[in-house]
């Protein structure tokens, strides 16, 4: 794994037709609890970042909780959007490996540390770049993800093009959001393969 946080996303070959219509219905509990562990994850991260420039280290139990966080919502994420078929669980692990039993593997190196305190303390500022190529990114996503919506509809196929594409940004917002929670100090890359 080259950067500490990863994703991969097992699209079967063939999607019932009706999946794009009503799979993100069937998603709205989780998508509403992604939005509830969202909204502690910024709370965590702001306590994260106190602890860390301070301490110089991040205790396993805030880092758990992001990773608990950024795996559920990818999760929830690509099965709301029709990637496959399996109905994630409501599982709240905190270990880094991913423990499996999906066809969304998330898995993490959080660095807990020997942390570089600057960078932390600048990290609002840091992640900038990193957030404008995400933002670029996500919404090439999201028009591929309309197209691949006609496509699986009238097919029950996903374009190979495209369901790579919107795993890479799967994959880009997930390195992002583990740079600017603070699982890591190793900036994201500006790349849709790392």
């Amino acid at each position: 794994m080259a950067y500490p946080a990863s994703i991969s996303v097992e699209t079967p070959e063939r999607v019932a037709n009706w999946r794009p219509l009503l799979q993100w219905i069937m998603a709205l509990p989780h998508l509403i609890l992604a939005g509830v562990l969202g909204y502690v994850s910024q709370v965590v991260a702001i306590i994260s970042w106190f602890v860390v420039v301070f301490t110089g280290r991040l205790p396993a139990g805030l880092a758990g909780f992001q990773v608990l966080t950024l795996r559920y919502n990818a999760r929830v994420n690509a099965y709301a959007g029709f990637l496959h078929d399996s109905y994630p669980p409501f599982a709240f692990d905190t270990s880094d490996d991913d423990p499996g039993g999906t066809p969304v593997n998330v898995r993490f190196q959080p660095q807990l540390e020997n942390r570089n305190r600057l960078t932390v303390a600048l990290r609002i500022i840091m992640v900038i770049p990193a957030a404008l190529f995400g933002i670029v990114i996500g919404l090439i996503a999201w028009i591929c993800h309309i197209i691949g919506f006609f496509a699986v509809l009238f097919t029950g196929r996903w374009p190979d093009a495209l369901r790579r594409w919107i795993v890479s940004a799967l994959g880009v917002g997930l390195r992002l959001n583990a740079y600017f929670l603070l699982l890591t100090d190793e900036y994201p890359p500006f790349s849709l393969d790392a």
